[in-house]
């Protein structure tokens, strides 16, 4: 009589049963739900060598730059976030999503990356489990990100029907999903704690990533609270708007670029003023003296 896998067994021993076909269908003969549960929140670190495309992938073009840029992200820090695939047999997988990622981390000469790993057809057990997973107290705000992402994608869920099926209105999954556009050094300290969803929220709502990055060493270095850094986002978005003044309509744009770069690092407003033969001056505003300290700070520090 074959052994019984029980709970505690399997949950240890998920990596081997991976790359052991047979113990794999022994175990799934036993308990596909089990196994299926165990699979969505084990993260396997497969060969890129053996992933193969998704013949019936429909997106086919990818914007090149937007591509090189993930690739230079996952040069420094890795793969993030997971990409899904469907297990074949002990060496062999088929991508079912992550297609951008897996092409970024082959670009990036990457030889192994991180997978959830999906059997042959477990969609109604795959979208029970995630949800349950959803519902665990030990998950941050990426992984649960994630999880929401996955399920609209491997389970063809639109938003309404992820709103009914996990029990949430669709304004807070819209929330989280947008945490997965974030950079991925912000994305990082949320996973880490450095982060509350209050600013991860905020900040998912900036699109300059300069911006993003510059209020991130903020909130690092000065401990700011959300107000404080919803404040600083609405103070930039002012400054970007159409209430610029007359000097700096005239600015080139390669002068405007400079000088929103300025304004994303100091997290304040700053003036560039430039005449035609290079002579100019730089001019950074606050409104008090714990604004000035701050800047002062800032500069000292760096």
């Amino acid at each position: 009589m074959s052994k019984k896998i029980n709970k505690p067994e399997f949950g240890k021993g998920i990596r081997a049963l991976l790359t052991d076909p047979q113990l794999m269908e022994q175990a799934v003969q036993q308990n596909a739900q089990e196994v299926v549960r165990e699979l969505t929140h084990t993260v396997a670190m497969l060969p890129v060598n053996q992933i193969e495309a998704n013949p019936f992938q429909p997106r086919t073009e990818f914007d090149q730059t937007a591509l090189d840029e993930l690739t230079d992200s996952i040069r420094v820090h890795g793969l993030i976030q997971p990409v899904t695939v469907r297990r074949l047999h002990d060496k062999a997988y088929q991508l079912i999503s992550g297609e951008r990622r897996f092409r970024a981390a082959q670009m990036a000469g990457l030889t192994e990356i991180p997978a959830y790993v999906r059997l042959a057809d477990d969609q109604q057990m795959l979208e029970m489990a995630l949800i349950e997973n959803i519902q665990r107290q030990d998950l941050n705000a990426i992984e649960v990100a994630i999880s929401y992402q996955r399920l609209k994608e491997e389970c063809n869920l639109t938003d309404e029907l992820l709103s009914e099926r996990v029990g949430k209105d669709r304004a807070t999954i819209t929330n989280y999903l947008r945490l997965l556009r974030l950079p991925v050094d912000i994305q990082q300290a949320i996973k880490n704690g450095q982060l509350s969803m209050g600013h991860a929220r905020a900040l998912a709502g900036v699109n300059d990533i300069a911006f993003q990055l510059s209020l991130l060493r903020q909130i690092a270095q000065e401990g700011l609270s959300v107000r404080a850094v919803e404040a600083l986002i609405a103070r930039h978005k002012e400054d970007r708007s159409g209430k610029k003044s007359t000097a700096d309509k005239r600015l080139p744009d390669h002068l405007r670029h400079i000088q929103d770069q300025f304004r994303a690092y100091f997290g304040a407003k700053v003036d560039l003023k430039r005449n035609d033969k290079g002579k100019g001056q730089l001019v950074i505003k606050f409104e008090n003296d714990g604004e000035l300290n701050r800047l002062i700070d800032l500069i000292e520090n760096k």
